[in-house]
C-alpha cells in the first residue's frame, strides 16, 4: 500500500496527543506537520513515517513549552484534556497482534493518570520517553529525530522512567475491580451515603475539579483527605443541572462517568484504584475541554 500523509494521521496524532495531554492542540499539531509536508520537495524526504514523526514531535516539544507558560495562569488545577477511547478497540487488538505502529492505544499510556505524570517532565524527557516506551523507536533514530547525542536520549529515558516508576500504583486495581469501585461511588453519591462513599476512599485520597475558572462549584486546588473529598463530592452534586444525567464511558481507556445535559457532556469523572481503594478522583468540567464530547 502506498504511503500517504492520512495513513499515518491517526499514528500522527496519537504522538501529538500523549505529548501535549490536549486533543485540540494534538489536531493542531498534525494540521501543521501537514502544511509543512506538502512545503517539502518529495525528492528529499527517504522516510515518510520518519520525517513526519520528526516535524510533529519538534513542533509539539515547542507547543508543550508554551502551554506550560500559559498553565501558570490557569484558574484551578489543570487536567489532561479527555478523550473517548470505545472506538479505538481495533487499534488495540492490533497492538496485541504485535504490530509496532498500533500500540498506540495502549491503555496505560493514554490514562489521565499516566499524562499527568508525564505533565511532570520536561519536553525532552517526555518525547524521548514516549518515543522509544511507547512506540518503540531505536535510540539512534530518536536521537536523530531531536538532533541529540544518543547519550543525552538514553540518560533523559532512564530518568524519566524512573520518575514513573515511583509514582506509578503499588497494586493497581483489575478492569472489573475499577468498574464495581466506579458502579458503588455512583450509587453513594447519588443516594447522599457519606458512609458508603467514605468507605471507599482510600485515607490519603485527592481530588483534582478542573473548571478553567468557568463551572461552579469546581475546587480551586487539589482536595486531600478521605472526609474532606467525600464532603465536597457530596457538596457539588447540587451544581448538577436538573436535567442531568449520569452514564458510563470509556475515557482515556478506562470506565468514567460521565455526566449529560442535553445531549453535551457536562463533567467527567474518572479514578484511580490502588489497594481495593479510590486513592485518586479526577473532575473535568471545563466546558471547552467538553466541547468535543
Amino acid at each position: 500500500m502506498e504511503e500517504t500523509f492520512e495513513s499515518y494521521r491517526h499514528y500522527l496524532f496519537a504522538i501529538a496527543y500523549r505529548m501535549l495531554g490536549s486533543a485540540m492542540d494534538a489536531e493542531d499539531m498534525v494540521q501543521e506537520t501537514y502544511l509543512r509536508y506538502q512545503a517539502t520537495p518529495p525528492e528529499t524526504i527517504r522516510s515518510l513515517k520518519a520525517y513526519l514523526t520528526t516535524i510533529l514531535t519538534r513542533l509539539c516539544m515547542d507547543q508543550l513549552q508554551l502551554a506550560h507558560r500559559q498553565r501558570e495562569t490557569y484558574v484551578g488545577p489543570w487536567l489532561p484534556e479527555p478523550i473517548l477511547t470505545a472506538e479505538t478497540s481495533e487499534m488495540a487488538e492490533m497492538a496485541e497482534m504485535g504490530d509496532p505502529e498500533k500500540r498506540v492505544d495502549m491503555q496505560e499510556s493514554i490514562s489521565l493518570a499516566f499524562l499527568m505524570l508525564l505533565e511532570q517532565l520536561q519536553p525532552f524527557e517526555r518525547a524521548v520517553f514516549l518515543l522509544r516506551e511507547v512506540f518503540a523507536y531505536e535510540f539512534g533514530e530518536i536521537a536523530h529525530m531531536l538532533d541529540k547525542s544518543e547519550t543525552a536520549c538514553r540518560r533523559s529515558f532512564s530518568r524519566a522512567k524512573l520518575h514513573l516508576q515511583a509514582h506509578r500504583p503499588r497494586f493497581p486495581a483489575s478492569p472489573d475491580t475499577h468498574r464495581q469501585l466506579l458502579t458503588g461511588f455512583l450509587r453513594a453519591v447519588q443516594g447522599g451515603d457519606m458512609a458508603a462513599l467514605t468507605g471507599m476512599l482510600a485515607e490519603e485520597v485527592t481530588l483534582w475539579a478542573d473548571g478553567g475558572g468557568k463551572t461552579r462549584g469546581a475546587a480551586t486546588r487539589p482536595v486531600f483527605g478521605r472526609d474532606a473529598v467525600a464532603r465536597f463530592i457530596l457538596g457539588t452534586r447540587r451544581f448538577w443541572p436538573d436535567n442531568a444525567h449520569v452514564a458510563p464511558g470509556e475515557v482515556n481507556g478506562q470506565t468514567a462517568l460521565i455526566v449529560y445535559v442535553g445531549g453535551q457532556a457536562f463533567s467527567i469523572l474518572t479514578i484511580d484504584v490502588d489497594e481495593g481503594h479510590i486513592q485518586a478522583i479526577r473532575i473535568l468540567a471545563n466546558p471547552e475541554k467538553l466541547a468535543h464530547i
